[in-house]
């Protein structure tokens, strides 16, 4: 059975090693733990994804599904459930960084947008400092706020 679950500190090192194995940045996931979402098999960890909040946006990263849950449709449940967390925290735009799954997110509304096109806020985050290429490719998504 999977559970979804807020991300807890004894998470870190379970999601660290999920995105090392996907080749992913690690660089910034300690800091914001606690808006991560985990998912869990037989007491596994085998999905993960985060925002970082900043303001009325939020980036949203390191989404990754280990090999032996990839096509289960645990990475959509998560992606779908950070979209409602940030409607409910009254957000107005998601971002993310990717530079293998551009063609996966437009599904959930992103829309590919020009680096220069992001918030002055986002760059503080460690993506935005050099965690991910400059070649990433760069989208977004309005959040329909919740009354």
């Amino acid at each position: 059975m999977l559970t979804l679950r807020s991300a807890v500190p004894v998470d870190l090192g379970a999601v660290e090693a999920l995105l090392t194995t996907a080749g992913l940045p690690r660089q910034g996931v300690a800091a914001h733990l606690p808006h991560f979402l985990v998912a869990e098999r037989e007491g596994t960890l085998v999905a993960a994804a985060g925002l970082e909040l900043y303001g009325t946006s939020a980036l949203l990263r390191s989404v990754v599904v280990s090999e032996s849950q990839k096509g289960t449709g645990v990475g959509t449940e998560l992606v779908t459930r950070l979209i409602e967390r940030a409607a409910a925290e009254g957000l107005e735009a998601m971002f993310l960084l990717t530079t293998t799954a551009a063609d996966y997110f437009p599904r959930f509304g992103f829309v590919r947008i020009d680096r220069a096109d992001l918030p002055p806020a986002l760059h503080a985050s460690e993506e935005l400092r050099g965690a991910c290429p400059a070649s990433a490719v760069v989208m977004r998504r309005l959040v329909v706020r919740r009354p």
